[in-house]
Formats: C-alpha cells, structure tokens, sequence
C-alpha cells in the first residue's frame, strides 16, 4: 500500500522548509520505520516474557525454587532495566540513535543465549541481568527516531503503533514459546547443530536469540532521520526538570503510582499463569500457549484501543479532568478480576485472565492520557519515563517475585499460585483504584495547575 501526502502534510513540508528544515521523511519511509521497529518490540518482549512459558522445566533442570524463578523473572530483570533506560535515552540524544538499537540487539540477543545454555541460577541470573541492559536501549531511542520521521500532528498514531508491538508481544512470547516446545518435544530438532542435545526449554531460548541476526538486518535498511532540535525533543534531562515536576505532585504522583500498581497484576498474571494452567489442570504447554498467547495479544490490542478512545470520548464531554475519573472506573472494574483463588477450572481462569487484561490496559491508556495533559510539552517525556520506571520496579520486580515468594512461604505449596496470585495482585489493584481516585479529586480541585 502505498500512503500518498496530504495536503496537511505538504503545508507542514512547506513550513519546515521556510524555517530552514530539511522537509519531513516521506510517509513510506517513516512507516517502514515504524513497522521495523514494531518488530523489533514484539521480539523484545518476547525473549522478555518467554520465562513465564519455561517455569517449571527450568525448575527441574536448574533445581531452583519459585522465589528464585520470581527473581529471574522479575529483580533480575527489572533492577538494570528501569536503572538503564535513564543513560540509554541520554546516549540516544548524542549519537546515532539506529546504533543505539541495533546495539540494544545484539545485547539481549547474547543475553538469551547465555539464559539457553545456563547450568545454574546464577548464570541465569546474569543472562537476564544482559537482557535487560540490551532490552533498555530499543524504546527511548526508536521513540527519538519517531519524533523525526513524522511531522507533530503524525507522531501519535506512529508512537501508538510502535507501542503496539510491545502488547502484542507479551502473548507472542508465550504463543511462540508454545510452538516451540511442542516441536521439540517431537524431537525435530534432533540431529541439529547446537540444538540437538538441548532440552526443549533450552532450544527455545537458543533460537530466540538467533532470531536476533535477522532483525539487525532489518534495522540497518532503516535510515537515521536528521535530528530536529526546534521544538527542544532533544534537550538533556536536568536536575530541574525533576524540581518543576513537584508543580504537579498532587495529581501526577498518583497516577504514576496507581499505573504501577496495575501494572503488578499484569506482570505477575503473564508471568505465572502458565505455571497454574499446568499445575493445577494439566494443560500441555502447546495449549497454553496457543490460548494465553491469543487472549493477551487480543485482549491488549483491544484494551489500548478502547482505553484510548474512550479517553478522547470523555475528555471532549466532560472537560480533561474526566481522563482521571475514567481511570478510577476503569480500575473498579478491573479489580474483581484479580480473584484468580475463586476460579475452579481452567476456562474460567482464562476468561478471568482475559477480562483482567482488557479493563487493566484501558486503564493504563487513560492514566497515561491524564498525565500527558498534566504536565507541560517541556516534562512529558520525563513523566512517562517514570511511569515506565514505576510499571518496570513495582510490575516486573516486586509483583512476579511477590508470587513467587507467597507460593513458597506463606502457602508452602507449589499448587498454591492461585491464592498466592490473588494475594498479590488484588491488593495492588485496590491500591490503584485509591491512587486514581485521589488523582482525579486533585484534577477536580485544581485543575491544569494540579
């Protein structure tokens, strides 16, 4: 298909060449871009997230426990990636930002396969560590290259689609990571090089990893954009920066802390479903993954969709304060979808999943919408950097180790993740409904200068 430019667009060409710009990108060069980098994200999640799949294989090779299988999946993870993404957006502000990515690849890449080929949890342990180091430099730099290949009034649908990739591949890493195994399993890859000794856990790490090499490819026939400092996107973070957020405390703090609160029952959800499917009804890891891989991909997409929408909707009816009070809405429906104890049979686990899953992405849209209208353009990007910060320490680090942690010493019993699943997340999910609340009763008050 080929995108043809609007007017719109050729007026926005023809201001940024009477201002002494370069005219902006051609819309096929920017969507091939996007559409590269969307690829690039779903990978990225996907040797993120693949772990949930892999639980209880890697348990009984590596002969670990579920709180140091928390800990890989969560702290291991979680500690250098929130930490890195901070130098990793400074360094793609002064140099080329596709050597910033195609670095981020080749470094989660090596971390995989040090994952695939681990004898202990220790091992393990620094591969996840690698991955998220690598995995930290794909979002604040593809962002960047966003921000000049597509004119202001282009860029969010194109950000949104980038975006896109990351909840799609949350399901992809447990859909492909089914397949994976299921052909292992088999025996196919039995008289390969360096795949055919392996375990079938094994062989699925490997061959993530590998899949790196064809994404460098595809990210060397992306073209670096000229960088447009105009409008101050590429000015450093400073310490002031910080100091002027306090302005906006009241209702910013909140929100960033209710989305981090969400964000526990997401991540503890995706990362140990899979365990209590197989656990407690026998599910073979094909048919997890086939279902929870379709629920997450669908349920996501439509949950980033429709929480944007009805953003937009309420906004334009109600006034911007109305994208808090969605929030809180959203959060109290989403809540009793937490109750993962209450469910007796997998079906029912996975339509809990699923409900949870949508409402819980519409929320996360709306409270994201609500602070970009919070803040000034000058502190946007900061601000959702800490909710990336929030949603990374509070969902990855403390909500998958949490369960983990409850299931062995509080319940002793590695069938009890659903009532350590429920302890976890719906609490957090409480919280958040609290955290929204007082973010919108602050917009009420105060409004713009809450």
């Amino acid at each position: 298909m080929i995108i043809s430019p609007s007017s719109a667009d050729r007026g926005e060409a023809g201001a940024a060449a009477g201002q002494g710009e370069a005219p902006w990108p051609s819309p096929a060069r920017g969507w091939t871009a996007v559409a590269i980098f969307c690829v690039a994200a779903i990978l990225s999640y996907t040797d993120r997230q693949i772990l949930s799949l892999l639980v209880d294989p890697i348990r009984a090779d590596l002969k670990i426990t579920d709180t140091q299988i928390g800990l890989l999946q969560g702290v291991a993870f979680a500690l250098v990636y929130s930490v890195a993404g901070l130098p990793f957006g400074r360094l793609a502000d002064l140099v080329a930002r596709r050597t910033v990515i195609l670095s981020g690849v080749v470094i989660w890449s090596l971390g995989t396969l040090l994952c695939g080929l681990s004898d202990s949890f220790w091992m393990m342990f620094a591969g996840r560590f690698v991955v998220g180091i690598g995995e930290a430099a794909l979002a604040p730099a593809a962002v960047s290259m966003i921000g000049d290949l597509f004119a202001p009034r282009r860029r969010g649908l194109a950000t949104g689609t980038f975006m896109m990739g990351m909840v799609v591949g949350g399901g992809a890493a447990i859909a492909i990571g089914g397949v994976i195994l299921t052909v292992a399993a088999t025996g196919a890859f039995a008289g390969l090089p360096l795949l055919g000794g392996l375990a079938p856990w094994r062989i699925a790490l490997v061959l993530l990893s590998l899949s790196g090499a064809p994404m460098l490819v595809m990210l060397s026939l992306v073209r670096e954009p000229e960088r447009r400092g105009a409008d101050g996107s590429g000015a450093a973070i400073s310490g002031s920066a910080f100091g002027q957020l306090r302005r906006y405390r009241k209702s910013l703090a909140p929100l960033v802390l209710g989305c981090a609160l969400m964000s526990v029952g997401d991540f503890a959800l995706v990362a140990w479903a899979p365990s209590l499917l197989s656990r407690n009804y026998g599910m073979a890891p094909g048919q997890i993954g086939a279902w929870l891989g379709i629920i997450l991909a669908v349920t996501g997409v439509a949950g980033a969709v429709g929480g944007g929408f009805l953003s937009d909707w309420f906004a334009q009816r109600r006034g911007p304060s109305a994208r808090a009070s969605l929030a809180v809405g959203l959060a109290v429906i989403a809540a009793p979808w937490s109750l993962v104890w209450a469910t007796g049979a997998p079906w029912s686990l996975l339509a809990l999943i699923s409900l949870w899953s949508l409402f819980s992405s519409m929320t996360a849209i709306a409270g994201v919408a609500a602070v970009q209208e919070i803040v000034p353009n000058t502190l946007r990007g900061l601000s959702i950097s800490l909710i990336a910060f929030g949603n990374i320490m509070m969902g990855l680090g403390v909500g998958t180790t949490a369960a983990g942690v409850l299931a062995d010493k509080v319940f002793g019993d590695p069938h009890a993740l659903g009532q350590a699943l429920t302890l976890c997340v719906t609490p957090a999910a409480l919280g958040a409904v609290l955290c929204f609340f007082l973010a919108a009763r602050a917009r009420r008050r105060t409004g713009v200068e809450a």
